[in-house]
């Protein structure tokens, strides 16, 4: 049977550089094996119990995988809208699905706007500080939905 494992964690870069946290906040919350967290830090959150706090460095492929170059494309500026303003950095979907891919420009001439698909964090090592703050069987709804419901999870869908 799979379990909800609920944790707090701060994330940095290799230089220290804290990315993000979830200290002040709610616990993560997810359901194992469903891809729902990395898999490199999944790994290392799965063999743990709670009150455990853990130093874990999840390399790139681990992670949000290596750059691909493939990813990174030449469009046309015909396809923004007119009058668009775009800058170096921002970063936008093509549409509204939130499993859309998110793009990011880098780089904005008269006639073409390069763009990079990969996920911002793809090609870096990652750094957690984690603390596994709660654990419990899933249900049998859980399981059949793919994720954590309830005051630990997600409300129901």
């Amino acid at each position: 049977m799979k379990r909800v494992i609920g944790f707090h964690y701060t994330l940095t870069d290799k230089t220290g550089t804290v990315l993000d946290s979830s200290i002040g906040d709610e616990p993560l919350y997810f359901l194992e094996n469903t891809q729902q967290i990395i898999p490199g830090r999944e790994k290392v959150i799965a063999l743990r119990n709670v009150g455990d706090k853990r130093k874990i460095e999840v390399k790139a492929p681990d992670a949000y995988g290596d750059v691909n170059p493939e990813l990174v494309v030449k469009v046309q500026r015909t396809q923004f809208p007119p009058g668009a303003e775009l800058k170096v950095g921002e970063q936008f979907q093509v549409n509204n699905d939130a499993h859309s891919p998110v793009f990011t420009i880098m780089e904005v001439d008269t006639a073409e706007v390069t763009v990079d698909g990969n996920h911002p964090m793809a090609g870096k090592d990652l750094f957690f500080d984690v603390e596994i703050v709660g654990m419990r069987e899933a249900t049998k709804e859980e399981e059949g939905h793919g994720h954590a419901h309830g005051e630990h999870g997600h409300g129901h869908h």
